[in-house]
């Protein structure tokens, strides 16, 4: 009996805080948002959440790739040199914006990473909302808040097309930005 007297409110303390501070599926896809990104160059990029559209000022008519990374990552390393061979390749049918999950990266780290890696050129934004929209994309697409990464979204015009959790093999990112240009 004096068992069940203390779990019953420990449950009840549990699922208060589970529900705290985490968007849920449901609210992800029905939620309004506007997250202010800024480049490693100083430029400011506003990407607009409504329901499971998330749509760049840059990218109207455009592929955009949102690319959630840290630098120690090895998959992230790896994934450099193929969002910037993509980049090169769609130039302005695509906009791939690296965002950093990482708070204590400055502007410069982040462009010698891009470099030592063979990056090319893309976007990579640092701090303002990175976070909050890296969390917000994750609930809305489904994996979680302990998602892998890298964890690449790409859309069309702001509707979700597909994403990779993790390594994965820049052929299948190309033919998926190519069938969403409708190439």
């Amino acid at each position: 009996m004096r068992f069940s007297t203390l779990l019953i409110p420990l449950l009840a303390l549990t699922l208060f805080f589970q529900g705290c501070g985490e968007e849920t599926a449901e609210e992800a896809m029905v939620s309004t948002a506007e997250f202010t990104l800024m480049d490693t160059q100083g430029k400011n990029y506003t990407v607009e959440k409504r329901g499971t559209n998330f749509t760049l000022d840059a990218g109207e008519d455009k592929v955009v790739l949102f690319d959630i990374f840290a630098t120690w990552c090895p998959p992230c390393q790896v994934s450099v040199k193929h969002l910037g061979n993509l980049q090169k390749k769609y130039g302005e049918d695509l906009v791939v914006m690296g965002i950093t999950i990482e708070d204590d990266k400055s502007n410069a780290e982040l462009d010698a990473f891009r470099e030592k890696f063979g990056g090319g050129e893309y976007l990579m934004t640092n701090k303002g909302d990175n976070k909050a929209m890296a969390r917000s994309i994750a609930s809305t697409i489904g994996v979680g808040q302990q998602f892998p990464i890298p964890l690449m979204v790409l859309y069309k015009n702001g509707e979700y097309v597909t994403h990779y959790a993790g390594a994965t093999h820049e052929e299948i990112i190309d033919h998926d930005i190519a069938q969403a240009l409708g190439e």
